[in-house]
């Protein structure tokens, strides 16, 4: 099977997908999966969840990730003052 290397090269170029993406959309996705990924790694370090910190801290999951660990696996604090 021949594959042009035209397409090759257009597939693996990023720049112009990127290209068509207005700047505030980035910047919005941004600060959404920085928010996200703070309040979760802050949780995964206070829980002593080494595996969550180190998996949140890698991988970029435009928020997904940290959702799932505060949402599902986070311990809720039962603390009586």
């Amino acid at each position: 099977m021949y594959i042009n290397n035209m397409n090759i090269n257009s597939l693996i170029n990023t720049q112009s997908v990127l290209q068509n993406v207005p700047i505030w959309v980035l910047y919005a996705l941004l600060i959404w999966e920085l928010s996200w990924k703070g309040i979760a790694l802050w949780k995964s370090a206070k829980n002593n969840h080494p595996y969550w910190f180190i998996c949140i801290l890698i991988i970029n999951t435009i928020g997904i990730l940290p959702i799932v660990y505060i949402a599902f696996f986070s311990k809720k604090s039962n603390k009586n003052k």
